[in-house]
């Protein structure tokens, strides 16, 4: 969560690193919208948890209103201060998280949903979450998980593993770094 000015820079900076980009620019900004609507998420939640004051709500307000905006074009509903830092979104298409709690570096592909049924996933670091994967439940998932394709998670797993079907079960004890699922540099 981003709870002072340093932190804030910080998780821009985790973030771009995880879509390989050094730093941010004008053709970045007009390039490529998912990094605009995660920048803007970054902000949004800087704002929300560290400034007051009439100002700084309305900047906020204006903020979500561009942001809901751009998240319907890219079909995202991503609620804030859900994501620690270091997200990758690689492609546009359906992703719905509801509130929980997602640990650092994770990539999320399309068609994923991680939702609330009896309770909401707490996700850990470093975990992949393949095209199509659901995720629902009072679960939690360890640290260096890759989940694959069209998964179905409800039940919890540790630490360290690659899950894959419906309902998911551990395939492989290969990590996140073993299976090379995040370019050189991000997982330090």
């Amino acid at each position: 969560m981003i709870n002072s000015k340093t932190d804030y820079k910080l998780f821009l900076e985790k973030d771009l690193l995880s879509y390989q980009l050094s730093k941010y620019s004008l053709s970045t900004h007009i390039k490529n919208p998912i990094v605009r609507f995660q920048r803007r998420l970054r902000k949004i939640e800087y704002l929300t948890n560290c400034k007051s004051g009439l100002i700084h709500t309305a900047y906020r307000k204006y903020l979500r209103v561009i942001n809901t905006r751009l998240a319907i074009r890219l079909n995202f509903t991503i609620p804030i201060n859900t994501f620690d830092s270091g997200l990758c979104l690689p492609h546009y298409g359906t992703i719905v998280v509801t509130s929980t709690t997602i640990g650092k570096n994770c990539r999320i592909h399309p068609g994923v949903s991680i939702g609330n049924y009896h309770g909401t996933p707490k996700i850990g670091n470093n975990v992949y979450i393949g095209p199509g994967a659901k995720l629902f439940g009072n679960i939690s998932i360890g640290d260096n998980v890759s989940i694959g394709a069209n998964s179905v998670v409800t039940k919890s797993f540790e630490s360290n593993v690659s899950i894959a079907g419906n309902p998911a079960k551990i395939i492989s004890r290969k990590t996140t770094k073993e299976l090379g699922m995040y370019p050189e540099g991000v997982l330090k």
